[in-house]
């Protein structure tokens, strides 16, 4: 069996970050989005995916209990721009 190389993910330190697990996608700069799914399969890559998933959320609580954390942050800045193919 082959080993992948992980892809690098730094929680928190980069906005182009971004880490794959199946469809599931972890990314952003001041919160984690976690948007799509997984299927953690009882078989060899429903376990890979699972051990990379766990690894993942690991970093992600380490690199929070590291930092002084605000009590909340402010919800995300969204920005409406007109539809440049209109």
């Amino acid at each position: 069996m082959s080993k992948k190389k992980p892809v690098s993910f730094v929680p928190f330190a980069n906005e182009a970050d971004v880490i794959g697990i199946g469809d599931l996608m972890l990314d952003r700069l001041d919160r984690i989005t976690i948007s799509g799914d997984v299927d953690l399969t009882a078989d060899v890559p429903g376990l890979e995916h699972a051990r990379r998933l766990h690894a993942v959320l690991g970093e992600i609580v380490a690199a929070l209990e590291a930092r002084q954390l605000p009590a909340q942050l402010p919800p995300p800045e969204v920005k409406t721009i007109d539809n440049p193919f209109a």
